[in-house]
């Protein structure tokens, strides 16, 4: 009888964090997301896409809402150049980005690290053996846990970096994807889950 009720509850707390799990992209359109810059975002095929424009500079695509301490899940794809990235806690002034970006990027370029925009620049680079785990061409599934000052990145479930910040566990802002400037960029995403740990 003990065992069983150990069961319920553990049933009943899965099921918990499963509803919490919300679904930041509909595959739709861009509800829920605001455009910065010049460069392209859109829908297409269930897949949200972005693409270099005409001024081949940097570009933002951000939530509306913040978020503190998550657990967000994503797919991307990178074509042609993958030059881009995953915000947290950000946020943006025209095209200028205050905060701290997930790399995401072709290979060798550290894919996985976290860098910081306009300040410290490399927080932590993952080594460079772990550049095996990112699959260019395909579809990768990226997890980030932001917690605190903790931070914390796997790509297809190889951990790439984790390590504790006092200034990022100070941050506040919004979730952003980034598109880098140079032209000839495009990379899709879907399945952009995010988890809330508050």
């Amino acid at each position: 009888m003990k065992n069983f009720l150990v069961l319920i509850i553990a049933v009943i707390s899965c099921n918990a964090l499963k509803a919490q799990t919300v679904s930041l992209f509909n595959g739709k359109d861009l509800e829920g997301w605001e455009v910065f810059g010049t460069e392209k975002w859109y829908v297409e095929d269930g897949l949200l896409i972005c693409e270099s424009g005409p001024d081949a500079g940097y570009g933002y695509l951000g939530t509306e809402r913040e978020y503190k301490n998550f657990i967000l899940d994503l797919d991307f794809k990178q074509e042609a150049d993958g030059n881009s990235g995953v915000f947290i806690r950000s946020s943006v002034e025209g095209t200028t980005v205050s905060g701290w970006q997930v790399e995401v990027a072709p290979p060798g370029k550290f894919t996985g690290g976290v860098y910081e925009s306009y300040g410290r620049q490399w927080l932590k680079k993952p080594k460079l053996e772990k550049d095996a785990a990112l699959k260019f061409g395909d579809w990768n599934h990226m997890t980030i846990k932001v917690d605190g000052k903790q931070i914390t990145s796997w790509l297809n479930g190889t951990e790439m970096v984790s390590f504790k910040d006092r200034i990022i566990g100070k941050g506040e802002g919004s979730i952003l994807l980034q598109i880098h400037d140079g032209g000839g960029i495009n990379v899709k995403w879907k399945n952009i889950e995010l988890t809330p740990l508050d």
